[in-house]
């Protein structure tokens, strides 16, 4: 099984990308991506379609901002839209696929970039997602968890931890929930195969950052100890730039 995820920012833009012949490129069984900036109405999906795909969507409420989408070869046996929290699902972040022998939640965390309100969001939401995910595992064991999480793990995620030691998406707090989370029961799995540093998944758009290589580590695939005999490989792809991130492929045996 082969699960791309990808924080797309703008769904609509990557298709101006040739974000269909990659795709097809792929030939991944679950594409889940990330700020996909559309409503459904708002994309001819027929492409997609096409290619094989049953389409799953969550769009926020805003229209233009955030919202995560699941394209999956095989239907799924159940899909579940949101968290049930309103405040989260209005912004549209989760969505969650349920196969017989897996199920894998994508998730665009909150950024707190923007404002200190939204730094308090979003460490509010990482409670919260802990919580959730605590209540979920007894239902869904198997589960996988992908997408940007808008937090970097460690110093190697980041290409200058001093200077970023307390940016939103590094800092302190953000760090050990990260820690935190994976004693709940999961892999990383980029770093269950590569240990070292300056492998990243988003560039700022400023001053030639891709280019230069000076990113951060965002975006995962968080995989239940429980599957990890089937884990084979996982890598970042960062030579597709249909995005300011580069999607993050993950292969499962059988």
């Amino acid at each position: 099984m082969k699960i791309l995820t990808y924080n797309i920012n703008g769904i609509r833009a990557a298709l101006e990308k040739d974000f269909l012949a990659w795709i097809k490129a792929t030939q991944a069984d679950v594409l889940c991506l990330q700020e996909v900036k559309a409503n459904l109405d708002q994309v001819d999906l027929s492409p997609f379609q096409d290619l094989g795909y049953h389409i799953y969507w969550h769009s926020a409420q805003k229209k233009g901002y955030s919202g995560v989408a699941i394209l999956s070869k095989q239907k799924p046996l159940h899909v579940e839209h949101g968290c049930g929290e309103s405040k989260y699902d209005n912004e549209g972040r989760v969505l969650r696929v349920d196969f017989a022998d897996v199920s894998i939640l994508t998730t665009y965390m909150p950024s707190g970039s923007s404002s200190d309100e939204r730094q308090v969001f979003k460490l509010e939401w990482l409670d919260f997602f802990s919580d959730y995910i605590t209540k979920l595992q007894k239902k869904v064991p198997d589960l996988i968890i992908n997408g940007d999480f808008n937090v970097c793990h460690q110093a190697i995620d980041i290409h200058n931890p001093v200077v970023n030691k307390n940016s939103p998406g590094f800092t302190p707090e953000e760090r050990a929930w990260f820690s935190q989370f994976l004693t709940l029961g999961y892999i990383d799995a980029f770093r269950h195969f590569t240990k070292d540093p300056h492998h990243y998944s988003w560039w700022s758009y400023r001053a030639g950052s891709r280019k230069k290589n000076l990113g951060w580590r965002i975006d995962y695939q968080l995989v239940a100890a429980s599957l990890e005999k089937r884990l084979k490989r996982c890598m970042h792809l960062p030579d597709a730039k249909h995005s300011d991130h580069c999607p993050v492929f993950l292969e499962l045996k059988q």
